[in-house]
């Protein structure tokens, strides 16, 4: 049986949590990876911060309703909450993950 970290139920989720969360660049960026990979632990995520920062911005994904996080002994491994998010705010993710990022400014 797995465990999984506390997260808000899918009625509880705001869409204003979420895009607050999504505003953040380094938060983006861990959602549109879990997108690719599917699941990963912090330590795996291949980012340019350290490991306690990339752990605190997985935690803010989770009480935002975007990620879910298991237990797996020492590990904590997150996925998007995909199925949950397009049920409560259809089209929401996919539109935010095939988003063209922003050009850098000069």
């Amino acid at each position: 049986m797995e465990t999984w970290m506390a997260q808000p139920d899918l009625d509880e989720i705001d869409v204003a949590t979420v895009l607050q969360a999504l505003a953040d660049p380094m938060r983006l960026r861990i959602v549109r990876l879990l997108a690719e990979v599917e699941e990963s632990t912090c330590t795996a995520l291949d980012l340019p911060v350290k490991v306690s920062t990339v752990s605190h911005h997985v935690n803010i994904l989770r009480h935002s309703g975007l990620v879910s996080t298991r237990i797996d002994g020492t590990a904590r491994p997150s996925r998007l909450r995909r199925d949950d998010l397009e049920r409560r705010f259809p089209g929401l993710l996919s539109a935010i993950l095939t988003a063209t990022p922003p050009r850098p400014q000069r």
